[in-house]
């Protein structure tokens, strides 16, 4: 990412929504902006690997895992504005277990980018299960949308629920009806 050239971009978007980019209160805004974006699209930038770092562990467990209420804060690719909300993970191990913490970075590392939620929600579902090899992934995604919230249809109390379920999640009734209910939802 090119801070330099999104800054200068930053800085003629500025003038063309008619404000003064050299006033006392906009000075640093292309620079403070174009470093909210490299931390907001790092997103692009993450080697899931990296993320993971061999937090792959073996298991005799088979029971279900679950991680709820991962704070999430990605960006609409339509209007680039945000989105927010909570996102809950669940899977069943085989043979491996992850690392607690490296669900939610999976979850950071697929939100910093422009995103639509339901896609965001596949790609962290298929991530879990194929770094896992799980015999099922479960993610259900509630999140804020300011497109709608601050702009046209302006609805501040809507919120959108998104799935992905893998494997018994998706096959068996009674695994996604137990994953369902462990994290305080009905679908």
């Amino acid at each position: 990412m090119n801070k330099e050239r999104i800054a200068g971009l930053i800085r003629a978007l500025l003038v063309e929504l008619g404000e003064d980019p050299e006033r006392e209160g906009l000075a640093k805004t292309p620079d403070r902006v174009a470093a909210a974006y490299e931390f907001l699209m790092s997103g692009y930038t993450t080697n899931m690997r990296d993320v993971i770092n061999d937090a792959v562990f073996e298991s005799h467990a088979n029971n279900m895992i679950i991680l709820r209420d991962v704070e999430v804060y990605s960006m609409c690719e339509h209007h680039m504005l945000p989105f927010f909300g909570r996102c809950h993970v669940g899977y069943i191990a085989q043979k491996k277990v992850l690392g607690l913490s490296k669900l939610a970075r999976i979850v950071d590392g697929y939100a910093r980018r422009l995103q639509i939620q339901e896609r965001l929600t596949a790609q962290i579902a298929k991530e879990i299960m194929g770094i896992t090899q799980a015999e099922g992934v479960g993610v259900v995604m509630e999140c804020r949308h300011l497109c709608m919230m601050m702009r046209g249809v302006e609805k501040q109390n809507s919120v959108m629920t998104t799935s992905s379920v893998l494997g018994s999640f998706h096959n068996d009734d009674a695994t996604r009806m137990e994953f369902l209910s462990l994290i305080g939802r009905s679908m």
